[in-house]
């Protein structure tokens, strides 16, 4: 008789232990192993985060151990388990290593590969291949693409998150801080009383520290110091919780009549033409929002604006708006604003920028960039690729949660009776509209961090945080990607004939992208580089660029009137005789600004249970090989994260979004 000796690790969140009966067989090349009940007498087995171990005994030696199958047989009801992973010692004395990290629910069996990665032409056995097809085609029939928006990216077919697949969703401890935080949010910050008084205006701007005081972010009270200033309102196209929307400004556009007489006051002696040739003359342009249908909340009339803000780089490096303008065709009723103007209509111009600025940060640059792009990659992962496949292990720490976060997103925020529709100018219809323009103009290059800003022309403007540590992220999960990827495949021909891959990249753009022509994705991997920048853009995508346009939500929002969700009165037609009555008037309410208050504090605040970018919980990667370059790519993380700390030390203000420490391995929020 062989004796293997087993350890068998349950999860470490609520729920994860089972009482039903788990029975473990070892299946190798010379046949399987006796079934064995994994049941220790009088103690209590595969509790929550347990690791116990057991004896398989086997009348041969079973040679190589190609799979541990494990199976969950109900006892009185179903309880269902999560496995982490399974080692097993043979009585030869090797040690193998069985990531798992799946729950097993209802009758439930699976098999389960030993850690070493495999490409489709290592497994060169039929039982093998035949075991990645089966794996494929259970996954295609659960994970299943889904039309949400005509001219939108696909989802995953999901009503709500009941309809997800176990592996897939929250863990207790996650599902309970996420729903639970709207109710706390509404409560600590003492919102209920508002959030009834619709229609109520405040009297004036210091009213809203009504709602303010007990606002705990440092950023959120830099804000209400600094709103009303022109170098502060520059500064947040730079560094706010959008920052990928200002471009550089070659030529003056013609729908945009800004003259040199103007703005020469602004420009300190020089002319517009010479700035424009330097380099320091910026512009920022909602077009986007240009003939977008605005909500009708309870009745009222909201509305929204498709601004054009031109901004000049001074010699102290700040971003100052020189001009703006508050629709996209010129003309009587359509003023040029200055700083020179009216200090109420130069507030009420830069307050219009900022709720538009609202509105794109949302829904293009927060929902459809990340989290749409996200479930993608996510959806397409889950049905291209097996569990054993090098890209699954390597993408799915970066996928955790987030088709339940959308799910949730698109029944619970943006759905018919969602927050969205309740508060934001866009919200409804609107929010299709903006949606399908952001991804008509979508491609490739605009998923890539270089290529995008260059794109956007930026690299002379100064103090771009985001842009300064946004590129040392991208370059460290390139050489992370390069590292692992190429221990796998060692030219370019390995890439171009792996089957599983050509289907992930075919899957993605033929069915998730099938309804935005134009993307420029190449139809097919031909060279490891490809490979290495496709495989960037998605981790950054769902770690980086996420935390960039999410943290800071709340900062930037908390002082409703620096980021206001809608505004309930037409934009300006005339500079003259702007009273604060009307700038009131055209703010949120009482009720908008306090439901605005706790959903962006909801959606942006620190998470209790998140994993870091570069930490790996779940341990996909059993090969030497692969951990040290996880073991590098933590310590240039680490590195990056000293360089941040090092320069917030001498800002008024630090850029926090993009520290390691801030960035999420996946988008579960």
């Amino acid at each position: 008789m062989f004796i293997y000796r087993v350890t068998v690790a349950t999860g470490t969140t609520y729920y994860s232990g089972t009482n039903n009966y788990i029975y473990i067989t070892l299946i190798g090349e010379n046949g399987a192993s006796q079934r064995t009940k994994l049941d220790k007498w009088l103690q209590n087995d595969l509790e929550r985060g347990s690791v116990d171990e057991y004896e398989v005994k086997s009348e041969k030696d079973q040679g190589s151990i190609r799979w541990v199958q494990l199976e969950k047989v109900k006892f009185l009801v179903e309880d269902d388990w999560f496995c982490r992973y399974v080692i097993v010692k043979t009585p030869s004395g090797e040690t193998l290593h069985f990531p798992c990290y799946r729950w097993l629910s209802e009758e439930d069996i699976i098999c389960i590969r030993e850690g070493a990665a495999k490409r489709p032409c290592d497994d060169k056995l039929p039982i093998f291949q035949s075991h990645r097809q089966k794996e494929l085609e259970e996954r295609q029939k659960r994970y299943r693409w889904k039309v949400w928006k005509q001219g939108v990216v696909k989802c995953i077919d999901a009503e709500t998150e009941d309809d997800l697949h176990p592996d897939v969703k929250f863990d207790n401890d996650k599902r309970s801080d996420f729903e639970h935080s709207l109710h706390l949010a509404l409560g600590e910050l003492f919102l209920k009383k508002f959030v009834n008084m619709f229609g109520n205006s405040w009297d004036n701007l210091e009213s809203f520290q009504r709602i303010f005081w007990r606002v705990k972010s440092p950023t959120g009270n830099f804000v209400l110091c600094h709103w009303k200033e022109d170098w502060f309102f520059g500064y947040q196209f730079k560094n706010g919780c959008n920052p990928c929307l200002i471009e550089r400004c070659r030529e003056i556009p013609k729908k945009f009549p800004v003259t040199n007489d103007m703005v020469c006051k602004s420009l300190r002696g020089s002319t517009l033409e010479e700035e424009i040739k330097k380099a320091n003359i910026y512009i920022v342009d909602y077009k986007i929002l240009d003939g977008v249908p605005a909500n009708v909340i309870k009745g009222n009339q909201q509305y929204i604006a498709a601004p054009i803000c031109l901004l000049y780089q001074d010699p102290e490096n700040r971003l100052m708006p020189i001009a703006i303008q508050l629709g996209q065709v010129p003309g009587v009723n359509n003023p040029i604003f200055l700083p020179s103007d009216p200090e109420n209509a130069w507030l009420l111009a830069k307050i219009w920028v900022r709720s538009s600025d609202f509105q794109l940060h949302q829904i293009v640059y927060h929902l459809c960039k990340t989290h749409l792009l996200g479930e993608a990659f996510c959806v397409s992962t889950l049905r291209q690729l097996p569990a054993v496949h090098p890209i699954f292990k390597l993408l799915t720490p970066h996928t955790r949660y987030t088709l339940e976060i959308n799910t949730r997103a698109r029944s619970d925020l943006l759905g018919k009776n969602g927050v969205i529709i309740r508060v934001v100018s866009s919200g409804g219809v609107g929010q299709d509209v903006i949606a399908q323009k952001a991804f008509q103009s979508f491609t490739y290059r605009t998923m890539c961090l270089p290529d995008n800003l260059e794109e956007r022309g930026l690299k002379g403007l100064k103090e771009y945080y985001y842009q300064e540590d946004g590129l040392q992220l991208w370059f460290a999960i390139h050489k992370y990607v390069k590292g692992i990827v190429g221990l796998y495949y060692k030219s370019n021909k390995e890439v171009l004939e792996d089957t599983e891959l050509q289907a992930w990249l075919k899957d993605l753009t033929q069915e998730g992208f099938q309804e935005l022509p134009g993307t420029e994705i190449p139809a097919n991997f031909h060279t490891r580089d490809e490979l290495y920048k496709f495989l960037t853009m998605v981790i950054f995508t769902c770690s980086a660029q996420h935390a960039a346009v999410n943290n800071g939500q709340y900062d930037w929002s908390c002082w409703v009137p620096n980021s206001p969700c809608t505004m309930r009165q037409l934009p300006p037609t005339t500079k003259d005789n702007i009273s604060m009555e009307q700038l009131m008037e055209t703010l949120p309410d009482m009720s908008q600004s306090a439901l605005q208050m706790a959903f962006t504090w909801h959606l942006g605040r620190p998470l209790p249970n998140k994993i870091l970018l570069g930490c790996f919980e779940e341990e996909y990667f059993t090969e030497e090989g692969a951990k040290k370059v996880i073991a590098e790519f933590q310590e240039e993380l680490r590195q990056i994260e000293r360089r941040i700390q090092e320069r917030n030390n001498d800002l008024p203000l630090k850029y926090e979004y993009l520290q390691p420490t801030s960035i999420e391995n996946s988008i579960s929020i």
